[in-house]
C-alpha cells in the first residue's frame, strides 16, 4: 500500500461527474450558501473601508477602502474554498461516507480528490466574483485589467482548497479544523496584506509573509483592481501555482493512505 500511495496521480474526465454531483448538491442551497459567504468579507470591507478609511487619507497610494477591497476578494476565496474542502469535503469523505459510494462505480479515488479540489475552487471563485462585482459597482474598480483577477481568483481557490483538504485528509472530526483557522487562515489574513500593506511589518515578517500563498494573490489582485500593472508577475502565479499542485499531491498521498488501507 505504500508504494501506491505515492503513486503519480491518474485522472480521468469521471472527475468532472464528482464536480457535477457537488453542484447539483449545491444548488438547492446556493441562495443562502452565497449570502453566507458575502457576509464577512462585505462587514470586513464596508465596516473597516467605511470606518477606518474614514480616518485614513490614503494607504498605498489609494483610498483605504479601495486597498481593503482587493485583500477581501481574495481573503473570500481563501476562506470560501477551505470551508468547502474541510467541513463539507469531510462530510462527504467520513460522515455521508459519499466518496465510497462514488467509488463502487467506476471512479477513482484520485477523480474523486480531484474533482472536490475543482469543485471547492470553483465555488470559491464565485465568492470571490462577488466580492469583486460589489466593489466594481462601489466604483473601487479602476480599470478593464481588473479582467485579469478572474484567473487569478481561480488559481487561488486552487492553492487553498488542496492545503485544506490535507486537514481533511488528517482530521478526526470536525472540530480539528479550528486548529487550521487559528493558526493558519487567521495570521494569513492579518500578516498577507489584506488590512494593511506588507511593508508595515518588522523586516524578518516581511520576509516570511513571501513564502504565503495569500501574500502573492493579493500583490496581484490589488494592482489590477487599481489600473496598475502587477510587478513579478510570473513569481507570484509561480507560487499560487505551486501550492495548488504540491498540497494537491499531499492531499492525495493522505487521503489514499486513509481510505485505501
Amino acid at each position: 500500500m505504500t508504494a501506491k500511495a505515492y503513486a503519480v496521480p491518474a485522472f480521468s474526465p469521471r472527475l468532472l461527474h464528482v464536480w457535477r454531483r457537488n453542484s447539483l448538491v449545491w444548488r438547492k442551497l446556493a441562495i443562502p450558501s452565497m449570502l453566507g459567504n458575502l457576509a464577512d468579507p462585505m462587514l470586513y470591507m464596508l465596516g473597516l473601508g467605511y470606518g477606518l478609511g474614514a480616518m485614513l487619507s490614503e494607504v498605498g497610494g489609494m483610498p483605504y477602502i479601495a486597498f481593503l477591497a482587493a485583500g477581501t476578494v481574495c481573503s473570500s476565496t481563501m476562506m470560501s474554498a477551505s470551508f468547502e474542502v474541510m467541513y463539507s469535503g469531510f462530510s462527504r469523505m467520513h460522515v455521508q461516507k459519499t466518496w465510497e459510494a462514488i467509488m463502487n462505480a467506476p471512479v477513482t479515488l484520485d477523480d474523486v480528490v480531484l474533482g472536490e479540489v475543482v469543485w471547492a475552487a470553483s465555488k470559491s471563485f464565485l465568492s470571490g466574483m462577488a466580492v469583486l462585482a460589489v466593489a466594481s459597482a462601489l466604483g473601487l474598480v479602476q480599470s478593464a485589467l481588473a479582467l485579469w483577477v478572474i484567473p487569478v481568483v481561480f488559481v487561488t481557490g486552487l492553492a487553498f482548497a488542496g492545503m485544506g483538504l490535507i486537514m481533511t485528509a488528517f482530521s478526526p472530526s470536525y472540530d480539528f479544523f479550528m486548529y487550521y483557522f487559528t493558526l493558519v487562515v487567521t495570521p494569513m489574513m492579518l500578516v498577507c496584506g489584506v488590512f494593511f500593506p506588507v511593508s508595515q511589518l518588522p523586516a524578518p515578517f516581511q520576509v516570511a509573509t513571501q513564502a504565503l500563498p495569500l501574500t502573492h494573490a493579493v500583490e496581484l489582485a490589488r494592482p489590477l483592481m487599481n489600473g496598475a500593472v502587477p510587478g513579478d508577475i510570473a513569481l507570484h502565479l509561480a507560487v499560487l501555482a505551486a501550492y495548488a499542485v504540491a498540497s494537491f499531491y499531499i492531499a492525495l498521498v493522505l487521503t489514499r493512505r486513509r481510505l485505501l488501507k
